[in-house]
């Protein structure tokens, strides 16, 4: 069997602007730990890579057809799993700050925690991810001193670390969120969670 056809971890690379990442989010952990296999939470960032496939916009705005359906689909997968959600006013959001202390969280250990609460908040609470206040109250919330925090996220070297992100996110083939890598195999969209993990496990 090739080295990369089995691993004891899944990369789940998100972008909080993402309904499905949402949806993936609310899961994917509670998944893995009945798999047994471990989950890496990968920010990084649709736009660049959209705009590289020449697209200003999400692709549900720009396809308004494919919105609604979008719109309601994750309304359903929602309600399926018990899991809040109300359309963002502004779709998508600001999410470069948000992406930022995610990196910087993945790094001290709470990187999940803060994923899922700003995921929550997009989604589901009315939130505004693209406010500074938004995400300092996230911060602040997980018990986590917001100053030092958006300090260590607004410095080049976390800058450049999401940068280099989306970067190796292109490189493996990502175009879309949510995506699992498993070494270098690609499985996109939420619906691809289980395929990931057997990959993982080697089934």
């Amino acid at each position: 069997m090739p080295a990369t056809a089995a691993a004891s971890s899944i990369d789940f690379w998100f972008e909080f602007a993402s309904s499905y990442s949402y949806v993936a989010a609310s899961v994917i952990d509670a998944r893995g730990a009945a798999a047994g296999v471990a989950v890496r939470w990968r920010p990084f960032l649709l736009g660049p890579i959209f705009a590289r496939q020449g697209w200003r916009d999400s692709p549900f705005n720009i396809n308004p057809v494919k919105g609604r359906y979008m719109w309601r689909d994750v309304e359903r997968r929602c309600a399926a799993l018990g899991v809040p959600f109300a359309r963002p006013t502004r779709f998508p959001q600001h999410t470069l700050l948000a992406a930022r202390v995610a990196t910087v969280a993945g790094d001290e250990g709470w990187g999940p925690a803060f994923g899922l609460a700003a995921f929550r908040a997009n989604f589901a609470e009315g939130c505004d991810l693209g406010e500074r206040a938004t995400v300092a109250a996230l911060i602040a919330a997980l018990g986590r001193d917001p100053h030092a925090v958006l300090a260590r996220a607004e410095g080049e070297d976390v800058k450049a670390r999401l940068r280099d992100e989306t970067a190796r996110a292109e490189a493996l083939g990502v175009f879309g969120a949510p995506t699992f890598t498993v070494g270098d195999e690609l499985f996109w969209g939420g619906d691809r969670i289980d395929d990931a993990l057997d990959r993982a496990r080697g089934l």
